[in-house]
């Protein structure tokens, strides 16, 4: 292996550098990973589609595209609202009915 400037020794590709400007940092859309990981062990079909948004949020907000970014975060939102209310129904109508 061949050593960094530092004299580590380089163990392949280095991780990618942050280029983005701390304003750029501050338009970060949210991704609700918690809120999607919630949804997901509640209501998994709509669960997993607010994880793929989510994903996209993040890739999004990482290539600076904000449009993007907050289209996807709102879709995930929505998504992990729906599926935690839906979850929780189903365990209340068990509860009570069942």
């Amino acid at each position: 292996s061949v050593p960094t400037e530092d004299g580590a020794p380089y163990a392949g590709t280095k991780p990618p550098e942050i280029t983005q400007t701390t304003e750029e940092l501050l338009f970060y859309a949210p991704d609700y990973l918690c809120l999607t990981i919630v949804a997901i062990i509640l209501f998994p079909p709509l669960g997993i589609p607010a994880l793929l948004f989510s994903r996209k949020t993040k890739e999004a907000n990482q290539k600076s595209d904000w449009e993007e970014a907050y289209i996807n975060s709102g879709r995930t939102g929505w998504l992990d609202v729906f599926a935690i209310l839906v979850g929780l129904g189903i365990i209340y109508f068990l509860a009570l009915f069942v």
